[in-house]
């Protein structure tokens, strides 16, 4: 059977500051997915990660279906009006459009699909992160799909061995998706030069060489690029299948061990280390940290099961200690340095006023001049 699966991810309010969705709003977002999506969707999931609303829906509608992009859209306008009634921090945050145009891309909400043929066995797992940006993915999907350290099966099976093709996107491009299509291993070098620069080059999807079926997606929306300012972190989603032709489960979550450095954190202007936790996990340390948090499920005929949590097991319980640790060192820095994001991402932000500011006040010495008191 063909379908697709979508996610579409979203802050619409949160309980006091940026910590979590109330019990209200979720309880709004899961009726009216159930109510508009009679008829049109197979099967719904609905959590969150942070203060971020997720909605994963399975249809035959392919992706960028305006009906369920449509649907999407108006169920978070239904969350922020709950979340105005209820005095919500960011009310209707993401929503960056006035009106829907057709296509929740490029509107604020971060949005992942894939169009799939179901295997006889269909497991997958979504990927919600948040206080981050879409880069967060590019290290674990380059050791998950090309790295036979982490993804032994890249050596131990013939499928899996014949390598993914990376579509990588150029985010900074805004008038268009600007991609490269690159392959493993012929092309690691390549990848590996522009997956370094998170900020910039984002895996957008990839594909198995096998059967050049999709094996992965990722949201690449940049707030700042649609709104001209920074209104939040992107908070990005990923789907990815495993098994079979792709790599096992237990292959793609072996990368998040690391706790890699990301962008995030507080004001979204801060790098921290990526913490894998489990579902429906607030946010709490200087607006952070960094947060991911992962959810198997098999499908069947579109219809999911209920997900297996694959971070609330106590192995991450000791990497989550780990992460804490690596975080806490660098926020020590302030924001001196690394700690804080380069002048490139905080071009949005108070900062550049501030320099503005000081633009005038700087002058070219002619010779020694005495220092004024």
């Amino acid at each position: 059977m063909k379908v697709t699966l979508s996610v579409i991810k979203a802050d619409i309010g949160s309980i006091g500051g940026h910590i979590r969705p109330s019990a209200k709003l979720l309880e709004t977002v899961r009726s009216k997915v159930a109510e508009l999506g009679k008829g049109l969707l197979i099967d719904t999931y609905v959590g969150f990660t942070g203060d971020d609303v997720a909605i994963l829906m399975s249809h035959i509608g392919g992706t960028g279906n305006a009906k369920v992009h449509k649907l999407a859209w108006d169920v978070f306008i239904a969350g922020t009006a709950v979340a105005k009634a209820q005095g919500l921090y960011g009310a209707g945050q993401d929503l960056l459009k006035d009106s829907f145009s057709g296509n929740g891309r490029g509107m604020g909400p971060a949005v992942a699909e894939m169009e799939i043929e179901e295997r006889p066995n269909e497991p997958f797992v979504l990927f919600a992160a948040d206080k981050t940006d879409p880069g967060v993915y590019n290290l674990p999907s380059y050791l998950g799909f090309a790295d036979p350290m982490f993804s032994s099966g890249l050596i131990l099976s013939p499928k899996v061995g014949k390598g993914f093709t990376f579509r990588i996107m150029d985010v900074a491009y805004t008038e268009g998706d600007k991609v490269i299509d690159l392959s493993a291993p012929e092309d690691l070098y390549d990848i590996a030069a522009l997956l370094r620069d998170q900020e910039r080059f984002v895996v957008e999807s990839i594909r198995s060489r096998e059967t050049g079926e999709i094996a992965a997606v990722v949201s690449t929306t940049r707030l700042h690029n649609i709104a001209g300012k920074y209104t939040g972190k992107d908070d990005p989603v990923m789907l990815v299948r495993t098994q079979g032709n792709f790599p096992a489960t237990g292959e793609i979550l072996a990368p998040y061990t690391i706790g890699h450095l990301v962008a995030g954190f507080m004001r979204g202007s801060h790098h921290g280390a990526l913490m894998p936790v489990p579902r429906n996990t607030g946010i709490s340390f200087f607006d952070g940290p960094p947060i991911v948090s992962a959810l198997a499920f098999s499908v069947k005929e579109g219809r999911f099961t209920e997900p297996a949590d694959a971070f609330d097991h106590p192995y991450w319980e000791y990497v989550r200690g780990r992460v804490s640790a690596k975080s806490e060192d660098l926020r020590r820095q302030g924001f001196f340095g690394p700690a804080m994001l380069p002048y490139s991402e905080l071009e949005y932000g108070g900062i550049v006023e501030r320099m503005k500011a000081m633009e005038s006040k700087f002058r070219v010495l002619g010779g020694m001049e005495p220092v004024e008191a």
